[in-house]
Parts: structure tokens; sequence; C-alpha cells
């Protein structure tokens, strides 16, 4: 069988595309043979007929009306990109991984899904997605071993990148739904500030929370997405930058994290302070279990408002897990959710209060609580993300060690609220740092 791992820098490519080196015809068929080679494996796409003939006559009428100067060329000119089946995109159903007809979901184009094109990006297809971006699975599988979850809701997507299918693909995060597929799939996942990049056109699974984001094999490629697809993105607004300093959050939050992932954090601990990172703990998020009901209170009372009309119509239709969900946000009135809200600004005014303080730039944290279970029937836990996302912070989950069973682990790096290129730039030298450090591992491995 063809290897279910395939890599693909957005960077280069883009750039090779822009340049003429390659060509948005041969980007098409690239991608659409590594679709059909592994996703009946991974199974990562919604199913399409006729997507290699779409594709490459978007990639002709692209070709035929660009600029023919190189430099005129958008920065994502011909790279086929993957959308999670939450977000419209105009001539392809919205299903939603669910069994609801697809007329009912129905929506104008998505804003995210406009600037991409405006980019010159030519869109892929529908990756898979959990029911309404909850968490009842849909039937991806992961690269890196098929009998293991690649995470959810958006798995399709992770899972395409790590694949090699496309080199950049959209997901959403409501709780931990981008950066713990990262970690599963092995690949660098992108959650934005809350509201950084417009939501419209997608639909929604709890509105205070539901950010959307992009995973690439690098932090170069997100880095190359997010400027293109966040609001005011300003990358030498704030000049020079330093080595962000770096917060560990000692306590119970931190203590939720696996054997596993607890011993890869602190290998990547020492890495970065080995290369001149300052480390530092701050006891936070006493209160954690709180933290996680206020959350639950606002999400599911969201969840369940924003499936009034189809689950009137057809609950039947839905399953269990997304079922149970929207039951429970019924259970769920008005004072109570009011009230959750209150704690949740206090939460968020405590938080940043507690970084400035203890002079932290980034919050560092396992992005999973382990490696991607054994498990098709779940997407595993998204707690380690629970409080960022909570908070509106800007995330990315960078691949970052191995397991027992040689799944990989990840690290998530946390930067301060609407700081996304700040953090995008930390991002890029703590990558340096652990892909450095992993290269003298291996070579110490392979030395006689």
């Amino acid at each position: 069988m063809t290897t279910l791992l395939g890599y693909r820098s957005l960077v280069q490519e883009a750039a090779a595309l822009r340049s003429g080196a390659a060509d948005p015809v041969d980007a098409v068929h690239r991608s659409c043979d590594r679709i059909d080679a592994v996703d009946p494996y991974v199974r990562a796409f919604v199913p399409e007929d006729g997507r290699r003939s779409r594709l490459l006559a978007a990639a002709r009428e692209l070709a035929a009306d660009g600029p023919p100067d190189p430099a005129q060329r958008p920065a994502l000119y011909g790279v086929p990109v993957g959308i999670k089946d939450i977000v419209h995109v105009d001539g392809l159903p919205t299903r939603a991984g669910s069994a609801l007809p697809p007329e009912e979901l129905g929506g104008a184009q998505a804003a995210v899904v406009d600037r991409l094109h405006a980019a010159g990006a030519l869109i892929a297809g529908k990756t898979v997605t959990a029911e309404f971006a909850v968490t009842a699975p849909g039937p991806t599988r992961n690269p890196h071993n098929p009998a293991h979850t690649p995470g959810g809701s958006s798995s399709g997507s992770a899972a395409a990148v790590a694949a090699g299918m496309v080199p950049l693909a959209i997901g959403t995060q409501t709780v931990g739904s981008m950066i713990r597929p990262a970690a599963y799939c092995g690949v660098v996942g992108f959650k934005p500030s809350y509201g950084r990049i417009p939501v419209g056109g997608v639909i929604p699974n709890a509105v205070s929370f539901d950010t959307l984001g992009c995973y690439a094999a690098d932090v170069a490629g997100v880095a190359l997405a997010a400027a293109l697809l966040c609001d005011g993105w300003a990358p030498d607004a704030e000049g020079p930058r330093r080595r962000p300093v770096l917060g560990v959050p000692v306590g119970p939050y931190l203590e939720r994290a696996g054997a596993e992932a607890l011993r890869a954090f602190e290998e990547q601990r020492a890495t970065l302070a080995a290369a001149g990172y300052e480390v530092r703990e701050a006891p936070v998020l006493d209160d954690f279990e709180q933290v996680v009901a206020q959350l639950f209170t606002m999400n599911r009372y969201e969840v369940a408002r924003a499936h009034t009309r189809w689950f009137g119509r057809y609950a039947d239709r839905y399953r269990e897990q997304t079922a149970a969900a929207i039951r429970r946000g019924h259970t769920i009135g008005d004072a109570d959710y009011e009230a959750a809200r209150v704690r949740r600004a206090a939460f968020r005014e405590r938080l940043a209060a507690d970084a400035a303080t203890a002079g932290i730039d980034l919050w560092i944290a396992p992005s999973a609580t382990g490696p991607a279970p054994a498990d098709l029937t779940t997407t595993g836990s998204s707690i380690m993300c629970l409080p960022w996302s909570n908070a509106g912070l800007p995330a990315v989950g960078l691949p970052a060690g191995r397991a027992a069973n040689g799944l990989p682990l990840g690290l998530q790096l946390v930067g301060a609220p609407g700081a996304d290129e700040e953090l995008l730039y930390g991002a890029a030298g703590i990558e340096r740092a652990l892909n450095g450090a992993a290269r003298a591992d291996a070579d110490a491995v392979d030395r006689p």
C-alpha cells in the first residue's frame, strides 16, 4: 500500500506556482492523484464525483485569466486547499458530517473562501468533520495509523495535510478542534484569536467560541495563510521582536495531561531552555474545574440554540453524541447562561493579569492529553485546549516528539489576545529549536 504520510510545503508550492516553475493544472493532478491513492484509506475528503474535472476547469480558467507576470500573481495562485465541511463553498453541498438534507444546510459562500479565491487558491473539496463540529466522529482515519483517531472535529483537514493531499486546509476550533487534530496527525495547526477570521458562511457550533483556522506542514505555511485570511494582519507592526518568555501553567490544568504527554513536555521544556528561552512556571487555573463547567454551560446552551430549527424537524437524524449535547443545552436557562458569561469575562481578565504579572509572552503546554487513541468512536479529549479557547486566545500546535507507539505528540503555544503575529513569529523560532534537537537526536542514533 502507498504510504499514507506525505507532507507538502505550502511555501514552496506557492512560490513554484507563482513563479511559473509549476503549473496550476499540474498542481490539480498532483492533489487528485494523491487523493485517489490514499483517501480510500484515510477518508479525509467528502466524496465528490467529478472532482478532477471541476478542479482542472478552475485551474485552466485561473491560468487563462490570471496575470501573466509572476510578480502580479496572488500569494496562493493555483494552490489546492481543503475546506472543512461546515464552511459553505459555492457549487459544493454542505453536509456538516450529518444525515440532514444538504439543501437544509445551504447558505452563502463563506468569507474565508472568498479570501482564498482572492488569493488565487483552488478549492480541492470538502474535508470531513465531526457531525456539526461537535463530537460524533466522521469516517476519517489517522494517516500515521488508520486504527487511531485523527482527532476532531477538524479531522479531515488535519489528515488531508498529513497525508499530502493538499498543502493547506481550513478547519475550525470551538474547544480543541484545530490543535488536537494537529497533534494527533503530526502537522502544524493555527487557531487565531477569536474573531480574527470572519465566520460568516460557517455553520455555527457555539458562537461565542467558534474560530476559523488552518493547517500546514510547518509554521511558515500557516503564517503565509494567516497573513491572507486574518483581519488587519500586520507582521511588522511591532518592529523588531525579541525571543518570547515562555510560561508553564502549573496546577490542576497541566495535571490533566497523561504521562506520555507530560514526559514529552518536560523534554520540550529542557530543549527550549537549552536553546536560550526563558521558561517560567506560573501557578494558574486553580479553579480549572469551574472553568470547564462554565465553558460547557455556554457551549451547550449555544449549540442547542444554533440547532433549534433543524433539531425540531430532524431530531431522529442526529447522531446520539450530537443529540445529547443539544438536549443538554435545552436544560440550561438564560440566567445560568448569563452567569457563565460573567464568569468567563472574569476568567479572561484574570488569565491576562496572571500572564502580565509573571512577564509571560507565550504559554506552553501539551496540545493533547497524549497520542491519538486507538478508538475510532471518539475524537479524543479537548481538555488541554479548553482554557485557551475559553479566553479567545490565539494558539499554534507544533509536532513535538513521539509516544512509545510511534504516534506524534504536540506542543501548544498560546499568545495574548490579538497578538497572532507575535505568536507565529515566536512559534517559528520554537519550531527551529525543536527541530534542531530532533535532528541532533537522530544524528546521535545514526552515528557509529
